[in-house]
């Protein structure tokens, strides 16, 4: 696999699927439904999928696909494969909050070394470059050519004063007393995996997640927040996190810039 030639492909179809998942946000209705883990699913995750997988298929013959809402995918067993969530964070779009992504990444070796993630309703778009660094392209954006891309890097942390952005739809106890460990200056909340790339872009310099993920979760964010100098580890031993775990569900991790002292559970 040519990783330096990847990255037209997965941004092209990102931007495509956010078309098509604008397309149902913006209508009057749409049907929600119930998937067996009783999250929420609707046309627009399974019309975003089918876009994404059909067009990796085409664009890579042969290379191993993980997708959210294809579970005959989720006992694949590789190191080096795409791993995709359609429409993270339906539970934004469902109440139409607008923090939703389209998340496409490329693991190798366990590792996520490439990564798009588009926010449609926010008109955001991040991705990481040939060289392995990440940017945040400004709009409008063209599927053909990449406009105006800015570099980004996380920020040089402050421990008197840290910037903390937790989830909007999964926030718990647990990580409002973890938090309270650390002296904060400002908290926000985000959904979907914006919240890697607000550390990535130096919005926030720590999000703790103490809840149940999975790999197509934060694959995407979290190639553009290594790309952008920043860290995902494990909460429980603070190693890096890794992909293709059996089962694909994450361990509870934080997503950091590098001088973030880490606090003990």
């Amino acid at each position: 696999m040519n990783v330096n030639e990847m990255m037209p492909t997965l941004r092209r179809l990102a931007l495509e699927a956010g078309d098509r998942i604008m397309e149902v946000y913006q209508a009057e209705d749409f049907e929600v439904r119930t998937k067996s883990d009783e999250s929420p699913v609707t046309e627009a995750d399974e019309a975003a999928d089918a876009l994404i997988s059909a067009g990796l298929a085409d664009a890579f013959p042969g290379a191993a696909i993980v997708t959210e809402e294809q579970s005959a995918t989720h006992d694949l067993e590789a190191r080096d494969f795409f791993i995709v969530d359609p429409l993270d964070g339906t539970k934004e779009f469902v109440q139409r909050r607008g923090d939703f992504t389209v998340n496409i990444a490329w693991v190798e070796n366990g590792v996520p070394i490439r990564g798009v993630v588009y926010a449609p309703a926010r008109a955001r778009l991040f991705w990481t470059r040939d060289d392995g660094t990440s940017v945040e392209e400004v709009g409008p954006f063209d599927k053909t050519q990449p406009g105006e891309c800015r570099p980004i890097r996380v920020a040089t942390p402050d421990a008197r004063a840290l910037m903390v952005v937790a989830s909007k739809s999964h926030r718990d106890q647990a990580t409002d007393d973890y938090i309270g460990k650390y002296q904060v200056a400002d908290m926000k909340s985000a959904g979907s995996s914006l919240k890697f790339c607000l550390v990535a872009t130096g919005e926030a310099d720590l999000y703790p997640r103490l809840g149940r993920t999975m790999e197509w979760d934060t694959a995407a964010g979290d190639a553009v927040l290594r790309g952008a100098g920043g860290s995902v580890v494990r909460f429980d031993n603070h190693e890096t996190l890794t992909y293709g775990k059996a089962g694909f569900e994450n361990p509870f991790f934080i997503a950091h810039a590098p001088g973030v002292q880490l606090m003990a559970e």
